[in-house]
């Protein structure tokens, strides 16, 4: 059987079936290429004790990155933020960690960006942290405060000519028309940036996650995992374990 195309010409209905066989035999490589992944087959990971863990999530924070950065985790600070736009929709990307104090875990972007606009009408957000060299990750969700112009102007000159040449960029999360328009925006933020270290991104916003919850994930080889949550409750954190 035979039908015809926009060239003009015929496909036959063999040809379609060599084409759908060929999209299995792809689809069949992939999921043998993703089955064949490692996933912390080795006994050389940490053991985390959650008895020994302190009365608050900042100090095993700092100290589980502390211990990243010492078994060679590229990028330790690389997160990802989940944010939710009006309608509910969940949305999340990744980004650099700027901070972890006692005011909660600092972050940084143009308010008129898809986050900060997500987050101006819902300021809530989960953070997610992924350290594969040992097999842990965080998860952090809560509050977010917008930071005034002074905190955020000390944000952003506290960082590399670089970052301030892309502050100074803007226009995050808009349409691109081409790519030598992004290159000739760049070129001359990337020169104001070098001749005034001073100036200023009007629209660069830090954020404050207020945490009401904080979950460490401590992976095992066996799948034993362990999980300890702290939950805000008032002015004090209520430890609890979780099924892995």
């Amino acid at each position: 059987m035979h039908s015809g195309n926009e060239n003009g010409g015929t496909e036959t209905s063999e040809d379609s079936g060599d084409s759908g066989a060929a999209e299995d035999s792809r689809q069949e490589a992939f999921r043998a290429l993703l089955r064949a992944q490692p996933v912390w087959d080795t006994d050389e990971l940490p053991v985390f004790d959650p008895s020994t863990a302190p009365a608050g999530p900042l100090p095993l924070f700092r100290r589980w990155f502390a211990e990243a950065v010492a078994a060679g985790q590229p990028e330790p600070h690389t997160m990802t933020l989940a944010t939710a736009d009006e309608r509910g929709r969940p949305d999340v990307r990744t980004l650099m960690l700027h901070d972890a104090d006692a005011h909660g875990w600092h972050f940084a972007s143009h308010a008129t960006s898809r986050k900060g606009r997500q987050l101006a009408v819902r300021p809530e957000a989960a953070l997610g942290f992924y350290w594969p060299a040992q097999a842990r990750a965080v998860r952090i969700r809560g509050a977010v405060r917008a930071a005034g112009p002074e905190e955020s102007s000390a944000d952003l000159h506290a960082r590399s000519t670089g970052a301030l040449a892309a502050a100074l960029v803007g226009r995050q999360s808009e349409v691109l028309g081409s790519a030598r328009e992004l290159a000739e925006a760049s070129e001359a933020a990337w020169q104001r940036a070098r001749r005034e270290p001073g100036a200023e991104a009007a629209s660069w916003t830090a954020y404050v996650l207020v945490p009401d919850e904080v979950e460490f994930f401590q992976g095992e080889a066996r799948r034993r995992h362990v999980r300890l949550r702290y939950r805000r409750e008032g002015d004090t954190w209520v430890r609890e374990l979780l099924w892995p």
